[in-house]
């Protein structure tokens, strides 16, 4: 990875995040596997973690930034930044749950 500079591992390490975070929080996973691993979770602490992007988006983006960064504040700058970019990107590609079809008006 040596050959990419810092903008670009940036850049794929908060793909990285945003893709292991969506997997984890809102997808099934290849055969229904995590979802299963949510189930087994129960409603305890690892369980209201796999059901909330935000927060697992920090501890996904912590595991990276040890990766990524050399340094205490380098570590803390870089988890703070990938999990705003993972959220970033998670809103611009989920719709609103209220939002209503293209073309439609909703009712105030």
């Amino acid at each position: 990875m040596d050959d990419y500079g810092p903008i670009w591992r940036f850049v794929l390490s908060a793909l990285a995040v945003w893709r292991i975070t969506h997997l984890l929080a809102e997808e099934d996973g290849p055969w229904d596997l995590v979802v299963r691993l949510r189930r087994a979770l129960g409603d305890g602490f690892w369980g209201r973690l796999m059901d909330c992007f935000y927060c697992l988006s920090l501890w996904i983006s912590l595991a990276i930034s040890f990766w990524l960064a050399s340094g205490w504040v380098e570590i803390l700058l870089h988890w703070q930044a990938l999990s705003g970019a993972a959220c970033l990107l998670e809103k611009a590609t989920t719709r609103a749950k209220n939002e209503t079809a293209p073309g439609k008006i909703s009712a105030p």
